[in-house]
C-alpha cells in the first residue's frame, strides 16, 4: 500500500516545494511563478516552469510521454496512450489493410525467416517464397541480435508503389539473391476459416472485428450457402473485439426488425441504441456462438445480443468482460489516446464490463488467472456472478457483473496435460522446432495441398520423438513417461504449426477443430434440437 501511494506523496511534496518556491519568487522575481495557481492549465504551466527554471536541461517531450500513460492509468484499465511509433501498427489489424510487401515472418537465430507469402501480394509477384531468409534490406545487412519484429515491419512497410530491395538466402542457392519488391496494398482477413463441419453445419471463425469484417462475413455465408448449410457455428473464441459497428452489422443478419442489439451510455454520452432493421438474411437458421475467456468487447456484444434475444445458443466458457467504450483521439505527432467514454449494455440491461478499481490494473489483469485457480475453467458452478439477475426476451435468467456466461458450459480439458507439456507449450520450443522441421523438409512438404493428406503424412513422421530430441538439446529435459501421456496433445500442437507453415490458417483451424470438445458440443446440440 505504501508503494502505491509513494508517487502521490512525491507529487504532493513537489507541489509544496513549488508553492514555497513561488513565495520566494514573488519577492525576488516579480511573481514569475504565479501562473502555477491556475487550476485549469496547471499541467501546461508546470511543464513551462520546468523547461524555464529547472536546474538541468530537461527533454519536455520525454517527460510528457512518461506522464500521459501514468495519468490514464488512474482512470480505468482500457484508457490507454499509444505512442506515435505504435499507433499505425495498432490500427492496421482493425482497418484490415496496410501498405507493405505481403509476407508473414518470424525471427529465428537472429534472422528474418519468411513463414508465408500472401497470395497475389507484392512479395509473391517479386518471386519471394516461404522458407526464404531475409539478410539485408535496401543494401544494408539486417541480421544479428539487435533485430526485432517491430524494426523489420517498419522497414518492410511503406507508402504504396515505393520500392524496397531485400537480400535473400534460399535453400539450395549458394549465393544470396537480390529481390526488388514494389510495395502495395495488403489486405488482412478477419475471417480465419469457413467450411462445413458436417453435411449440414457451417462453420465461420472470426479473428477480430475490423472495417471489412462484415463484408468478409457475408462472403463466408455465401460460400456456405453453396454447400447448402442449415446450421451455423460462429466461433469467437480468442477474439478480443474491435469495431462496434462490425458486431452490430453481423448481429443484424440474424435478428427480426427492431430488436435491440446493444446500447451505450456514459456520463457525457447519452444513451444510444443499436437496433436491427429486419433486413437480415439469416433470421431462421439455427445458430451456435462459441466463446471463451479471451472473447471480449465486440465479441461479447454479438454473443450477448444473440443470447438476450434468444436467437442463438452460447457454448464455451465465460467471456472476458470488456464492456467499456473507447473513443480514439489523435495528436498532431501521430500518437493517440483511447479514452473510455461509455459502457456497453445488452438488451436485458446487463453491463458487459467486469468490476475494476480505478488506478489498480494489477488485480484486473490477474482476473483470468484467478478464474483458473478458482476452478471456473473446469466447473460452471464455480462461476461467481457479482451482478444482479436479468432476463432474456423469453424470461431465461442471465447475469451481469462481467462477461457473457454460456448457455452450455464446456470445461477446459486438462486430462493429459503434464508438466513437460506445459513447459514445452509455454516456451517457444514447439514453434522453433516446427519451423525448423518445415524448413528442413520444405521440398517434400510443399507437395501437399490438402490438410488431411498432410496431417496423415505427419503422423507417420514421429514428430513428437523428433521434438523431444530437439528440446533436450535446448534445455528441456526428456521425460518419457510424461511425453507418452501427453503424446496426443504434443502431436496436435507440433503438427498444427507445421500445417500452418505449409498451408494456411484455414487448414490450421480445420486440423485443430477435428478433436475440439467445444465443436463436438455444438454438433451434439444441433443433433438434439433435431430430435425435438
Amino acid at each position: 500500500m505504501k508503494q502505491r501511494y509513494m508517487p502521490l506523496l512525491m507529487a504532493l511534496c513537489a507541489v509544496v516545494g513549488i508553492l514555497i518556491g513561488s513565495f520566494y519568487a514573488n519577492h525576488f522575481s516579480g511573481n514569475r511563478l504565479s501562473i502555477i495557481n491556475s487550476g485549469t492549465n496547471k499541467l501546461n504551466n508546470l511543464l513551462h516552469i520546468i523547461n524555464d527554471q529547472y536546474v538541468d536541461t530537461v527533454n519536455i517531450g520525454n517527460l510528457v510521454e512518461t506522464a500521459i500513460p501514468q495519468i490514464l492509468s488512474e482512470l480505468d484499465p482500457h484508457s490507454v496512450y499509444i505512442p506515435a511509433n505504435e499507433a499505425q501498427i495498432a490500427s492496421d489489424d482493425l482497418k484490415g489493410e496496410f501498405f507493405g510487401v505481403g509476407i508473414e515472418f518470424v525471427i529465428r537465430e537472429d534472422t528474418i525467416h519468411v513463414q508465408n507469402v500472401i497470395d497475389g501480394g507484392p512479395a509473391q509477384r517479386a518471386g519471394v517464397i516461404a522458407g526464404d531468409k531475409i539478410v539485408s534490406i535496401d543494401g544494408k545487412p539486417y541480421v544479428g541480435d539487435t533485430i526485432n519484429s517491430e524494426g523489420a515491419m517498419r522497414r518492410l512497410k511503406g507508402p504504396d508503389k515505393t520500392k524496397v530491395r531485400v537480400g535473400i538466402k534460399r535453400y539450395g542457392n549458394p549465393k544470396p539473391l537480390s529481390v526488388e519488391i514494389t510495395r502495395g496494398k495488403i489486405t488482412t482477413k478477419s475471417i480465419l476459416a469457413t467450411y462445413m463441419l458436417d453435411d449440414k453445419t457451417g462453420y465461420i471463425r472470426v479473428k477480430n472485428f475490423g472495417e471489412h469484417t462484415y463484408e468478409e462475413f457475408l462472403a463466408a455465408l455465401a460460400e456456405l450457402q453453396q454447400e447448402r448449410f442449415s446450421n451455423l457455428v460462429i466461433d469467437l473464441r480468442d477474439n478480443t473485439g474491435g469495431y462496434l459497428e462490425a458486431a452490430v452489422q453481423m448481429a443484424n443478419e440474424f435478428l427480426p426488425k427492431d430488436r435491440l442489439i446493444v446500447y451505450t451510455q456514459g456520463r457525457r454520452s447519452q444513451r444510444q441504441d443499436y437496433k436491427s432493421d429486419g433486413r437480415g438474411s439469416y433470421q431462421d437458421f439455427p445458430l451456435v456462438v462459441l466463446i471463451n475467456e479471451i472473447s471480449a468487447s465486440a465479441s461479447e456484444i454479438f454473443a450477448g445480443a444473440m443470447q438476450d434475444n434468444d436467437r442463438g445458443t452460447i457454448i464455451g466458457r465465460r467471456s472476458y468482460g470488456k464492456g467499456l467504450v473507447q473513443q480514439q483521439i489523435a495528436f498532431a505527432d501521430g500518437s493517440m489516446i483511447r479514452l473510455t467514454v461509455a459502457r456497453y449494455y445488452t438488451l436485458s440491461g446487463r453491463c458487459i464490463q467486469k468490476p475494476y478499481a480505478k488506478g489498480d490494473t494489477k488485480d484486473y489483469q490477474q482476473d483470468i488467472i484467478n478464474r483458473y485457480e478458482n476452478g471456473e475453467f473446469f466447473s460452471k458452478d464455480s462461476i461467481k456472478h457479482e451482478g444482479p439477475e436479468y432476463h432474456t426476451i423469453s424470461g431465461k435468467p442471465v447475469y451481469g457483473g462481467g462477461g457473457i456466461t454460456p448457455d452450455i458450459f464446456v470445461p477446459e480439458d486438462t486430462t493429459n496435460i503434464t508438466s513437460y507439456y506445459r513447459e514445452a507449450s509455454m516456451t517457444v520450443l514447439i514453434m522453433q522446432f516446427a519451423f525448423t522441421y518445415t524448413d528442413d523438409n520444405r521440398l517434400k512438404l510443399n507437395n501437399f495441398r490438402e490438410m488431411q493428406a498432410l496431417a496423415d503424412y505427419l503422423v507417420k513422421q514421429h514428430t513428437v520423438d523428433k521434438f523431444a530430441d530437439y528440446a533436450s538439446k535446448h534445455g528441456l529435459q526428456r521425460r518419457n513417461l510424461m511425453i507418452e501421456k501427453s503424446h496426443k496433445l504434443l502431436e496436435t500442437y507440433i503438427n498444427s504449426r507445421i500445417i500452418y507453415n505449409i498451408l494456411d490458417e484455414q487448414a490450421w483451424m480445420e486440423y485443430l477443430n477435428h478433436d475440439d470438445k467445444t465443436i463436438e458440443e455444438a454438433l451434439r446440440f444441433f443433433q438434439q434440437q433435431k430430435k425435438k
